[in-house]
């Protein structure tokens, strides 16, 4: 028992002493890691980013809108006299010619007017003829007793009585015949005309309403409001050449209208309650023939998509689209500069493509600017910039 106790006493220090050159080691360790300088830590690597190189390059200018198709010419038909329905010469739904009759009136009790007031002409003129005689046997007596003065004149102011009596008979004549020719409805225009509102047989007259409607065809307007702001907008953009740019539209279906129109006519009044003031544009509507069957595009009083595109592109600074970041601030983007660090550059933006963005201020032609990676990239911050060629969609020329 002492023996073992001897031996144990004498290996305890040999074991404590270990223990604590490696607790000695361990803390040396730490602190100099906690010691250690800033400017050692690794520092992180910049980051790869793809770049572009802003360019000038012609563009052309676009701006949006809203619009209606609207008929130069539209006429609702209404009779002038009364009377029944005996023809309707046209087909519904057709296109019509100008001057073409579509309705006839009954015209037998016009007729019969117009013969009445043609036997009251003809009998007013043979009592100018015997006013006529009369007087001039009253002139033929003068110088003789039997002549006087009173006679005389009775003779020419009966002459003159029944001269006005024709020309009443005339006048009524020319309204019988009046009367008679609006027995024919025609068309007063050519277009499309429309569902008719009586069959024959029906009594129509100036209270029976509308017959039925014509519209004209070719060309067609397309009218579209812009605010005020977008109208000073377009002018300072497209100059002195603001009437002369380029109408497109998109039909209700999305497709592209295949025709441009062109700026006819600017409103001289603003509408107070919306600040808008209103354009009219004109453009063909030429006949399609689609299926064997002639028709034509573009209808009276529907929505269409309005684009007015400048007539001639302009230069201006592009960068891909993908470029483009806005805060609270507004639009901006990050460039490269020359000592390799991402900056922030606040632009101004201006009419562009889907593609592409135009932009009018805050940017030159060939800066580098970041396109891919924008998302690891701090202002300041060293980037390694890899050019890049992104597949972006030449804008289209105006033809």
């Amino acid at each position: 028992m002492d023996i073992s106790k001897g031996r144990s006493s004498k290996r305890r220090p040999l074991r404590l002493d270990g223990f604590r050159r490696r607790c000695a080691a361990l803390g040396a360790v730490l602190l100099c890691g906690a010691l250690s300088p800033p400017t050692l830590a690794q520092q992180p690597a910049a980051p790869v980013v793809g770049v572009v190189q802003a360019e000038r390059r012609p563009l052309t200018t676009t701006v949006d809108f809203v619009g209606r198709v609207e008929a130069i010419g539209k006429v609702d038909l209404r009779a002038r006299v009364t009377g029944f329905l005996q023809k309707r010469a046209f087909e519904e739904g057709t296109e019509v010619s100008e001057n073409q009759e579509l309705f006839k009136i009954d015209p037998s009790q016009f007729q019969a007017e117009v013969d009445r007031r043609k036997a009251e002409v003809t009998s007013a003129e043979a009592l100018v003829a015997n006013a006529r005689i009369q007087r001039g046997r009253a002139e033929g007596l003068r110088g003789t007793p039997a002549f006087t003065q009173a006679r005389l004149d009775d003779a020419e102011s009966a002459e003159r009585q029944a001269a006005a009596q024709v020309e009443v008979a005339k006048a009524n004549l020319d309204s019988a015949q009046i009367n008679l020719g609006y027995t024919e409805i025609r068309a007063p225009l050519a277009g499309k005309i429309g569902r008719s509102t009586f069959t024959v047989g029906a009594v129509i007259g100036p209270d029976a309403g509308n017959l039925a409607t014509i519209v004209s065809q070719d060309p067609m307007y397309v009218t579209f409001p812009i605010s005020i702001r977008e109208g000073f907008a377009i002018r300072e953009r497209m100059g002195a050449a603001a009437l002369e740019v380029a109408v497109k539209i998109k039909l209700p279906d999305g497709s592209d209208y295949p025709h441009k129109g062109k700026i006819v006519f600017v409103d001289n009044q603003v509408d107070r309650t919306t600040d808008t003031i209103l354009i009219r544009a004109s453009i063909a509507n030429p006949i399609d023939h689609l299926g064997g069957r002639s028709t034509r595009k573009l209808i009276d009083g529907v929505f269409v998509s309005v684009t007015v595109e400048n007539a001639e592109p302009a230069m201006v600074v592009t960068v891909p689209r993908s470029a483009i970041l806005a805060d609270q601030q507004g639009p901006y983007l990050f460039i490269v500069d020359k000592d390799g660090r991402a900056q922030v550059r606040r632009i101004r933006l201006g009419q562009g493509t889907p593609d592409l963005a135009a932009v009018e201020n805050g940017l030159e032609a060939g800066d580098t600017v970041i396109v891919e990676g924008i998302q690891r990239v701090r202002p300041t911050q060293p980037v390694k910039a890899e050019p890049m060629a992104p597949a972006i969609r030449q804008p289209a020329q105006p033809k």
